[in-house]
């Protein structure tokens, strides 16, 4: 889908699912890291660490032109410390950047599953920040509501690999969708969650 659609504005709704989950990181109360989540492995501590490793990928891989082996074990573990919230909003702030760096979006990386253009990456990454903020947000209580358009952005980027999603084994089976489903419910029923 990435290749149908202008720069700017990719580069927009990875900003919006960006700021969406980042919103819902500053909106964790100290006695939350530990709950659970829709993601059943991982509490809430774990999804933001995760989200955080995905955004601390981006730099080397993206301007640097490294690889996932060269990388090593660089992002492994808890790479949030005692302060959750910032570690997350460097790591934010370090892949935007990088996603915005003149040409960027005309690279290719190496991803674990091989070549892949930074297009596709990015839109990867703001499908991935957008289902994990719902995830998050029903986690902490907070508004659970994905904004439309990253909800048909969402929905365009994984509707030709949502099949294999589940072979991974980082996201449930498909659910049947309520009656009556409006987009978000759909989207969310695509991939294994029950809004």
């Amino acid at each position: 889908m990435a290749d149908r659609i202008a720069p700017n504005t990719l580069l927009a709704r990875y900003d919006e699912a960006l700021e969406f989950f980042s919103d819902r990181v500053h909106a964790v109360r100290p006695g939350q890291w530990d709950a659970p989540t829709p993601c059943t492995e991982w509490s809430v501590r774990d999804l933001v660490n995760h989200l955080t490793v995905e955004q601390l990928w981006v730099p080397p891989l993206l301007l640097e032109g490294s690889t996932i082996e060269e990388q090593g074990d660089a992002f492994e573990g808890d790479v949030l410390g005692d302060d959750p919230v910032a570690a997350w909003d460097r790591a934010a702030g370090a892949a935007r950047d990088a996603f915005h760096t003149t040409g960027a979006l005309d690279r290719t990386v190496q991803l674990s599953y091989g070549e892949t253009p930074a297009r596709d990456y990015c839109s990867q990454m703001t499908a991935d920040a957008v289902v994990h903020a719902w995830d998050l947000a029903r986690g902490i209580g907070a508004d659970e509501r994905i904004p439309e358009e990253l909800v048909a952005f969402t929905a365009r980027e994984v509707a030709p690999y949502a099949g294999g999603l589940e072979q991974s084994g980082l996201f449930a089976a498909p659910v049947e969708p309520p009656p009556g489903a409006d987009a978000q419910a759909e989207l969310l029923a695509l991939l294994g969650r029950r809004a």
